[in-house]
């Protein structure tokens, strides 16, 4: 929090300008002000804190209503850990000036500190969504975060979090504080499923996805399929049982995801994705004309899924149409610019052409997504391996 206290003093400032708007009576009074204002600012200035409050206590003995003092002087204190002493003067300053977005976060960090987690809950909130320095925000709703996790209000934490991950979506601390609030809220959800529909379709489904986390394949599938038994016009349910038998790399497995697929577009005509797993199908037959509508198809109903527009892309290059299909890599790229697909694609058009120097940038994008692709697989792989074994019992499908 140690940008918050230099952004504080900023904050609250030395206002030299303001002195001249004073009455010439009080001219030596305001002499003595900015003698000790200019003194405060130079120990600040040489990290000697501790001389610069009495020189504060000495501005708020002339002018009690001094919203500089009482700022700095508050800012001064809670970063000498006097927490106590320094909530009155933050709570002054704001009294006298309500807009202090700053010295209201350092007034909710203060009370936390103290334990007065009400006052500090509703200071934090009023902060949060105006404080405009994105890293003071951002330790704003940290905290904010670890009181609403202490109260188990999750939702207030996901939508805090949410906001997080927008302003600093690479930041490692908020990346792992939405994955333990999301994996709570998701927890917290599955067991009060399991209270409210026990034997429930959706509940099927829910135990279906985490088998499938696990690895547990052959389970989740027998769960998706009871869970159709139960509601066959649950929407996403064919869908979710289609893109599970495809990982089973059998024949059979295969042959009824494509049913699975075309059952779910039949519930769905906009089901966007099972046009494009179609799409896959129809290209691995060798099927062209089948392949290209389905993605053309897909397109239309989601102009912005870069799957769809590979698939057709590959469609394209087999049909020898290389500058339609670079037009739709290319736009792939700029909605995932992560995708190794798309690059080792655009790398075989690029080669092809006799761009060579494209073509092997390309191919060295391709080599770094890939490789943190299968990174990002086994790391994921491991987490939920970890998962497996006794627990895997608080799992079984609801008799």
């Amino acid at each position: 929090m140690q940008t918050i206290a230099v952004v504080v003093f900023l904050l609250v400032g030395f206002c030299f300008g303001s002195l001249s708007s004073f009455a010439q009576t009080e001219a030596n009074r305001q002499q003595q002000i900015e003698s000790h204002t200019r003194k405060a600012a130079g120990y600040l200035k040489e990290n000697r804190a501790d001389l610069a409050v009495p020189e504060f206590r000495a501005i708020l003995a002339i002018d009690p209503k001094n919203v500089d003092a009482h700022g700095n002087l508050g800012a001064v204190l809670f970063f000498q850990g006097a927490y106590a002493d320094a909530i009155p003067e933050l709570r002054a300053a704001l009294k006298f000036r309500p807009t202090l977005w700053k010295t209201e976060a350092l007034l909710g960090l203060g009370e936390k500190r103290t334990g007065d987690m009400d006052a500090a809950l509703r200071d934090l909130e009023k902060a949060f969504p105006n404080v405009p320095e994105e890293n003071i925000r951002v330790e704003t709703g940290m905290e904010l975060i670890e009181i609403y996790s202490a109260t188990d209000d999750l939702e207030k934490a996901a939508t805090t979090v949410g906001v997080l991950r927008k302003l600093e979506p690479t930041n490692g601390a908020v990346l792992y504080t939405a994955y333990r609030i999301y994996s709570s809220l998701a927890d917290e959800s599955l067991l009060s499923l399991s209270v409210v529909e026990p034997n429930s379709a959706r509940m099927h489904q829910a135990l279906a996805h985490e088998l499938a986390k696990r690895g547990n394949s052959a389970e989740a599938i027998e769960n998706y399929r009871a869970a159709l038994k139960l509601d066959p016009q649950l929407p996403g349910l064919h869908f979710e049982l289609a893109e599970m038998l495809n990982t089973l790399g059998t024949d059979e497995g295969r042959q009824e995801a494509e049913s699975e697929y075309r059952a779910a577009l039949a519930a769905d005509p906009r089901d966007e994705q099972s046009e494009c797993r179609l799409g896959d199908i129809a290209f691995r037959s060798d099927d062209l004309k089948a392949a290209s509508e389905h993605y053309k198809r897909a397109i239309q109903l989601q102009p912005d899924d870069p799957e769809a527009r590979i698939g057709l892309a590959k469609v394209l290059m087999s049909l020898n149409e290389p500058q339609e299909a670079e037009r739709l890599l290319r736009r792939a790229l700029e909605l995932d610019p992560t995708s190794a697909v798309a690059h080792f694609r655009l790398s075989t058009i690029y080669r092809q052409t006799g761009r060579a120097e494209d073509a092997r940038h390309e191919l060295e994008e391709y080599q770094k997504y890939k490789a943190m692709k299968e990174k990002l697989r086994e790391v994921y792989r491991d987490l939920h391996r970890g998962q497996t074994g006794d627990e895997g019992d608080d799992l079984a499908p609801t008799k």
